[in-house]
């Protein structure tokens, strides 16, 4: 059986990596907001999880894209040196994406919208989205096209996954005799904090 190409190893890797060991929420805790606010009920929080994955796999390319072929010197499309508008251009592409998803889905599939409609404006400023395009730049970690579609995607995931896993437990303990000072966000940061570390345990499975 033949093996697997080194490159493609290499592309698991970084997917597992964003999933587990490098989880953009439980790791470098962004997203925090939407995170809390739609955490409540399983339903909700997995309709979040999945527009945020879509959203952050889409806009990880785009800005990919516009990155090494507007902004960086000498670009294809442009010669000058445009990398200090990196921020600036990805909170567009990002907010104008999902504006773009919203009237697609308006137009073409209105039950779809009722469903996903209430999440969409809150993926805007999610910044677990701009995070991902952020890290896609970090020079250390050399990513190309494909590494970057499989970042965004993966950290899409695992944003998809700290979220219904905090769903599942704050519906458990619902019923749950807790201390009136900490109900609500007080045991949602501790319980969120002891996820966290949960997740250093996979630390040295894999390593982008």
């Amino acid at each position: 059986m033949d093996t697997l190409s080194p490159e493609f190893s290499s592309m698991a890797v970084v997917f597992l990596a964003a999933i587990i060991t490098n989880n953009i929420l439980l790791t470098e805790f962004l997203g925090m907001c939407s995170f809390i606010a739609i955490s409540r009920h399983m339903k909700t929080a997995f309709g979040m999880g999945v527009a945020v994955t879509f959203v952050t796999f889409s806009t990880a390319m785009l800005n990919y894209a516009i990155y090494h072929g507007v902004l960086v010197a000498d670009a294809p499309l442009c010669a000058a040196d445009l990398t200090y508008l990196s921020y600036l251009v990805f909170i567009m592409v990002i907010a104008g994406f999902v504006q773009l998803v919203e009237m697609i889905l308006e137009r073409f599939s209105p039950v779809l919208h009722y469903n996903l409609g209430i999440y969409l404006p809150l993926i805007t400023v999610n910044c677990a989205i701009l995070g991902v395009s952020i890290n896609m730049l970090n020079p250390d970690l050399k990513f190309g096209f494909g590494k970057t579609a499989v970042y965004g995607l993966g950290s899409g995931l695992g944003w998809l996954l700290a979220i219904c896993l905090m769903a599942g437990l704050r519906q458990r303990m619902a019923d749950a005799d807790i201390p009136r000072p900490l109900r609500g966000l007080g045991i949602t940061v501790i319980v969120t904090g002891l996820m966290a570390m949960a997740f250093m345990g996979f630390a040295d499975m894999v390593k982008m």
